[in-house]
């Protein structure tokens, strides 16, 4: 299965608009590939398919309303269709009022009510396609846009240019080649998001032992961050800072990807970091990823409170310590367990890996179970290793496994690594001993055994550490 993402638009801007003079001010966008109708697709009353097809496939559509754009049928229909892409497509639509009040557009005022009553009068009083751009110009009009009178057309041309910039630089993350229960568990936290409530802010937690956290927050990520005025996903907190307690270099990062238009941020120290978040950020609707974090400081100093963000933004946190998150202050109803892959998910992930369509070799069951069992529903194992033995005979099979017994993958062993450096260094002597003297032992039977030496709270750490 693929990433569940919003494909990209072929087209960066659509732009609609009346009049040769706007088509020669508007045509150098700096290198964002636009479409621009030409005169002969003007044909008749009806949009031709092949503009309704370039609204459809573009990523940003500019409306430039100019005193004359009204009066143009073609215009009007333009307009409709990209209001109806924003309603059902998420198509972004930036506004341009060129020497006209947007009170005008949205109002039916001075041209655009000359225009309206003469479309109006030449299809009747009744018309509901007349009812229907009156709406749209309505609805059009109401957005957020520039407003140019006698000003230095240049300059809002290159400020236009720097905003369609900043959107498509906000692309969907790279998730995985294949995907194995995502979409039920990306619906679930989309519902404890409540993302249809802007009165306030949420924090989620994501938790669990190393098992696809991280894939399930990019894939949330790519489903919901186009309803955000900015979003960003710091990756990995816990691996950027462990040649360095500093965490202004990610407190700088976080408010270069949020605050985009702003020149470079430099921050002296992390309290000035703090209070630079909380001041810019305060008002804005954003979407905020910190993943793999190991440290309530690293909470402290990159999302402390709630109010640090505007109104209807949603936190979103990745770790392997639950009792962090319930430190942090985010309540159970918040916390999201991300459970391991049964035996028949685990088989499916491996298998898409490791059998494209195209391949029509057969390995034996015991093999194929002999990977499962090594991988332990790992997903990363998995597709490390469905990779590695893709398109292999049954003998390379059985000589992966052979070596893997006595050398384990680098990749696979980099990851687990990660989970043992967190331990203090007592805990990390009792998971070698673990591992060396009660190997093949019951679960049960360990914890008896160790609980008797006082290492109640320790053991249960480990176990959580070691996976199912």
């Amino acid at each position: 299965m693929a990433s569940s993402s919003k494909p990209k638009g072929i087209y960066d801007v659509f732009l609609s608009f009346r009049g040769t003079d706007l088509r020669n001010n508007f045509l150098d966008q700096n290198g964002i590939f636009t479409f621009i109708d030409s005169e002969e697709l003007r044909r008749g009353d009806q949009l031709s398919p092949t503009l309704m097809k370039a609204i459809e496939e573009s990523c940003i559509a500019i409306i430039v309303f100019s005193e004359d754009y009204a009066s143009s049928k073609w215009c009007l229909g333009e307009v409709a269709k990209i209001m109806e892409c924003k309603e059902q497509k998420d198509l972004i639509v930036l506004p341009v009022f060129y020497k006209v009040d947007p009170r005008e557009v949205r109002g039916g005022r001075e041209s655009y009510g000359r225009a309206l009553a003469k479309h109006e009068f030449k299809l009747g009083n009744n018309s509901k396609e007349v009812k229907r751009w009156k709406k749209t110009l309505f609805d059009a009009g109401s957005l957020s846009g520039w407003h140019l009178n006698d000003g230095d057309e240049s300059e809002l041309i290159q400020r236009i240019v720097k905003e369609i910039s900043t959107h498509l630089d906000r692309t969907p993350l790279h998730v995985a080649k294949h995907l194995v229960r995502i979409d039920s568990r990306v619906v679930k936290l989309k519902s404890m998001l409540n993302l249809e409530s802007n009165d306030d802010v949420v924090m989620v937690g994501l938790w669990g032992r190393g098992i696809g956290k991280t894939t399930l927050a990019r894939a949330l990520y790519n489903a919901i961050f186009t309803q955000f005025e900015s979003s960003c996903l710091l990756a990995n907190v816990r691996e950027a800072l462990k040649d360095s307690k500093d965490l202004v270099q990610l407190q700088e990062k976080l408010l270069s990807e949020i605050l985009p238009l702003q020149k470079i941020l430099v921050l002296s120290n992390v309290d000035r970091g703090i209070n630079l978040i909380q001041h810019r950020l305060r008002h804005k609707k954003v979407l905020l990823v910190l993943d793999d974090v190991d440290d309530l400081r690293q909470l402290n100093a990159l999302a402390g409170e709630c109010r640090w963000f505007g109104n209807g933004s949603r936190i979103i946190v990745t770790t392997r310590d639950k009792h962090l998150l319930t430190c942090h202050g985010i309540d159970q109803d918040h916390v999201y367990e991300v459970k391991a892959l049964d035996d028949n998910e685990a088989r499916k992930l491996l298998s898409d890996h490791a059998f494209p369509t195209h391949q029509k070799l057969e390995i034996k069951i015991d093999l194929v179970d002999s990977i499962l069992k090594y991988a332990r529903v790992l997903p990363l194992a998995l597709e490390v290793l469905g990779s590695l033995l893709c398109g292999r005979r049954e003998d390379v099979w059985e000589s992966t496994l052979h070596k893997l017994s006595r050398i384990p993958n680098k990749t696979i062993n980099d990851v687990l690594k990660i989970s043992y450096n967190g331990l203090e260094e007592n805990e990390k002597e009792i998971f070698l001993d673990m591992a060396c003297f009660f190997k093949g032992k019951d679960s049960n039977y360990i914890k008896k055994v160790l609980d008797s030496c006082d290492f109640e709270t320790i053991v249960d750490l480990i176990f959580s550490l070691r996976g199912p």
